[in-house]
């Protein structure tokens, strides 16, 4: 079965920059690609990435205000609340002619098997 990929076009150049700050971070890369399949908790991320739980949270907070990043919580049966963070985008393609930078996303669309 061939699946049609809907991308998003950045325009705005704003939230182009940003896009772009954050493609040059190594940590929210990594966040975002360990994030791409399922939802994860802060802890879970680092320990798998091997970065500082600081860094960690400093990161997810960067990504979810650019909007690349979603947030799901849940209260544990110890009545702990417990956030988990799931990448809203599967790639981002840019394109730099040194005029301009154009910048598409495909979402990280979640499917249920049948």
């Amino acid at each position: 079965m061939q699946e049609l990929v809907q991308t998003q076009k950045i325009v705005d150049d704003e939230r182009k920059q940003v896009i772009l700050e954050i493609l040059a971070d190594k940590y929210c890369k990594q966040i975002l690609h360990s994030t791409i399949d399922k939802p994860k908790s802060a802890m879970e991320i680092s320990g798998e990435k091997k970065i500082p739980i600081s860094t960690v949270y400093r990161r997810l907070q960067t990504l979810y205000d650019a909007k690349l990043l979603s947030i799901s919580g849940s209260i544990n049966q110890d009545g702990k609340k417990y956030f988990l963070y799931k990448s809203k985008i599967k790639s981002i393609s840019l394109h730099c002619d040194l005029q301009v930078t154009s910048i598409e996303i495909v979402p990280n669309i979640s499917t249920t098997p049948n």
